[in-house]
């Protein structure tokens, strides 16, 4: 089990609890196979879960997955499995401030329903593209050949 962590909402410091086993199960599963298609992109890079990331002065996110460029270390693609405990933080206060530092992409992973809501940002800031479960596919054009079933990141143990 990981360590409990800090994140600073604009300037506050928040304690975040260390997440929980299955948390960390779906967070190790999408890691693996984001990997195996970031590895082939020179622009990119896939931090280690969890990586404080720096969107604007005074605020430090720490996404469960997050892709940088590789010019800027600029993040383009946050993801964050959202925790039934302090759920809050995720889908409202980060979500904010994600889209108003124009984060291009977000992917809110539920455990508790076994979906993925994917937003895209727009010059009206992140848009839902898609809810997706089951058998459903999230991919990515960002990310060529990067296709993962829902329901295969949601499975009580095992690989993806």
């Amino acid at each position: 089990m990981s360590q409990p962590y800090e994140e600073v909402f604009a300037g506050e410091v928040t304690l975040r609890l260390p997440p929980g086993q299955r948390h960390e199960l779906i967070c190790s599963r999408l890691h693996a196979v984001v990997k195996a298609k970031v590895e082939k992109l020179s622009s990119t890079r896939l931090l280690a879960p969890r990586t404080a990331v720096g969107i604007a002065p005074g605020t430090r996110l720490c996404p469960d997955l997050a892709l940088v460029t590789a010019a800027s270390n600029k993040l383009w693609l946050a993801v964050e499995i959202v925790s039934s405990e302090d759920h809050h933080n995720d889908t409202v206060i980060k979500k904010e401030l994600y889209e108003a530092n124009k984060v291009s992409r977000l992917w809110m992973v539920d455990p508790r329903y076994g979906n993925v809501e994917v937003y895209h940002a727009t010059p009206y800031g992140l848009a839902l593209r898609s809810i997706l479960a089951g058998r459903e596919v999230l991919s990515e054009e960002l990310l060529p050949e990067f296709a993962l079933v829902v329901a295969e990141l949601f499975a009580p143990e095992g690989p993806p």
